[in-house]
């Protein structure tokens, strides 16, 4: 199997890099547009500035803005139970609803709760949801908050940052929750990071008035009131360039204090962490990411990858379902067929990881691989439809494991497969033409199942799949014939011709055939047991 440069990552990570990439993931999980956390930190830092706050005090403001959310996957199947859709019901007009108002809350979620499902099944979960929402959202903010305080901790953030993370829903006036403090109970970072996020909503919908003002409804019920002066004296300052296409790189020049680099043991942490925030979205994806990880990089090394692309592959298997936090619990849970809108909202997944990464030079190859899961080798996979000598080994080994692990776990349409089973649709997925048969045979054998080897290590990056058609080309075999022979539609094969000549550097049939003899590629090749 060919090296994958593309995946090598030597530059270093810093801390605020990859904790402002996890806190783009957690604005997806709980329904808000991407970067509002990163500038949330902006008008966080800029306000603490203001407010006389000292360099330590302004680190813990910085990264309590950033990490805030990160335990949004906690209680999302279950609030999903209750509500519908979770995403639609916290995010578009709910961003701006003062919770803390029982009248404007109660009707915020009568108009939202259930909302486009059939009458019915509507009022059953409105009725499900006042019988037993108090609870489950008082309950669901101790677990976010305990999820962000671990996940956070094996993060690296500072020890000073943990015990904030458990006040991130309390408010001014005492009816926030889980533990219903007041006032200057609530510690200083905390509430700079509350008034900065609902400052971020009302500026980003409706511009600085709208800020101002809504900072001034709020003083002394949702927010410090001395707080709120401070904005509202240098909301000019605090606000300023807001209003740019992205606030990534100001997100990191803005960072107070010493500007900590991972050592590599740093990064693997954290990708388990971010594993498993991702996993915990729903109850039947617990371990997943770990387990595509383990198995892709135990099939890599069986491929003898070079070490930097064990690490890749091992680091992209633990990233990537992160984008599947943007995507309602409602529908990964449904046990029936989704809906042509609802099957485009999860193709959005890989895309969702992708764009995750992609801010941070360091790891934004680490999410273009992970984002190849659902690639397939015919071109049928997604999110960006690649086919053939497109997709690297890496990413091919990725997907193989993906799909084995996911086989043998539950679903809601489905139960476990054993592992024989699993294997079995394995090797159907490779004969279909969408998995790559060395990488599925890797994966199997790091499994555990029984493997035939190969007979001759292949060249020119063909995989075995391409040699068999290599094989029937030079025997002079149409493309239609050649799909009824190996059970594959013609435009499949059509797809295989191309990256035949693509990898082997011809352009004509002849040529194909001479290079097959050549390098002794007429003889069938073998595959998995």
């Amino acid at each position: 199997m060919r090296v994958d440069t593309s995946t090598q990552t030597a530059a270093p990570v810093r801390l605020a890099e990859l904790v402002a990439s996890f806190s783009l993931a957690s604005d997806l999980g709980t329904g808000m547009p991407m970067e509002w956390a990163v500038r949330s930190a902006v008008i966080a830092v800029r306000l603490g500035e203001v407010a006389g706050l000292d360099e330590a005090r302004l680190q813990d403001v910085y990264y309590l803005s950033l990490l805030a959310l990160i335990g949004c996957t906690a209680d999302a199947s279950r609030f999903a139970e209750l509500v519908g859709d979770e995403l639609a019901l916290t995010g578009g007009e709910g961003q701006t609803v003062d919770w803390g108002n029982s009248k404007a809350a109660m009707s915020y979620l009568i108009r939202h709760v259930g909302a486009g499902l059939p009458p019915l099944r509507r009022a059953r979960i409105l009725a499900g949801f006042f019988t037993a929402g108090k609870e489950v959202w008082v309950e669901g903010s101790r677990g976010h908050c305990e999820v962000a305080q671990r996940l956070s901790e094996r993060l690296g953030v500072a020890p000073s940052i943990l015990p904030l993370l458990n006040q991130v829903f309390e408010r001014w006036d005492g009816r926030g929750r889980p533990n219903a403090i007041k006032g200057e109970a609530i510690a200083l970072p905390v509430r700079v990071g509350q008034l900065a996020r609902d400052i971020e909503i009302f500026h980003r919908l409706d511009g600085i008035d709208a800020a101002v003002a809504m900072a001034r409804e709020r003083s002394g019920s949702s927010h410090a009131p001395n707080l709120v002066e401070h904005f509202c004296r240098h909301a000019g300052t605090i606000c300023a360039d807001l209003t740019i296409e992205s606030a990534w790189e100001t997100v990191l020049a803005i960072e107070p204090g010493p500007r900590p680099v991972m050592a590599r043991e740093q990064l693997d942490d954290a990708a388990l962490a971010i594993a498993d925030f991702a996993d915990l979205k729903l109850p039947f994806t617990l371990g997943h990411s770990r387990g595509v990880a383990a198995l892709a990089e135990a099939a890599g090394r069986r491929c003898r990858l070079p070490e930097e692309d064990l690490a890749a592959i091992r680091r992209a298997g633990l990233m990537h379902d992160l984008g599947r936090v943007g995507v309602s619990a409602s529908i990964w849970c449904k046990a029936g067929g989704l809906t042509e809108g609802e099957w485009e909202r999860v193709r959005l997944h890989p895309y969702y990881t992708e764009r995750v990464l992609a801010r941070s030079k360091a790891l934004a190859p680490l999410g273009h691989l992970a984002a190849q899961h659902h690639e397939r080798i015919d071109g049928s996979g997604y999110h960006r439809g690649l086919a053939g000598g497109m997709i690297p080994p890496t990413a091919r080994l990725l997907a193989a494991a993906d799909v084995y692990q996911a086989l043998t776990e539950d679903r809601p349409y489905r139960p476990a497969r054993r592992p024989e089973q699993a294997a079995a649709e394995l090797e159907r997925e490779v004969k279909s033409g969408r998995l790559d048969s060395e990488a599925a045979n890797a994966v199997l054998a790091a499994a555990g199942h029984r493997v035939r080897p190969a007979r001759r290590e292949l060249v020119a990056g063909l995989s075995e799949r391409e040699v068999e058609v290599l094989r029937l080309l030079a025997r002079g075999l149409s493309n239609r014939e050649m799909g009824r022979e190996l059970s594959i539609s013609k435009e499949t094969v059509n797809h295989h011709v191309r990256h035949i000549y693509d990898k082997i550097g011809v352009s004509t049939r002849p040529s194909a055939t001479l290079f097959a003899v050549q390098h002794g590629l007429l003889e069938p090749t073998t595959s998995a047991v």
